[in-house]
């Protein structure tokens, strides 16, 4: 597992605290759970690759020129 280290106010950690206690738990296990609760329930998609990761294997594989958007030949008629 890996550490991390976050500020957290102290109200919250004495809530924190008081909820270990009460379910006999570490610190460490109630703030995993709220944060996987957080991430499922705001945030369904977070673990699902983004559009880049499913097509990376194929980046750079199409041969043309590097960048149209910066030669002017390619940019006469747009714009000013």
């Amino acid at each position: 597992m890996t550490t991390m280290t976050l500020k957290v106010p102290e109200a919250l950690v004495r809530k924190i605290r008081a909820a270990a206690e009460k379910r006999h738990t570490s610190r460490s296990a109630i703030m995993r759970r709220a944060l996987e609760k957080y991430i499922d329930e705001n945030l369904p998609d977070a673990d699902q690759p983004s559009a880049y990761d499913l097509v990376r294997e194929f980046a750079g594989t199409v041969i043309g020129p590097c960048d149209l958007s910066t030669h002017p030949r390619h940019m006469k008629g747009y714009g000013a």
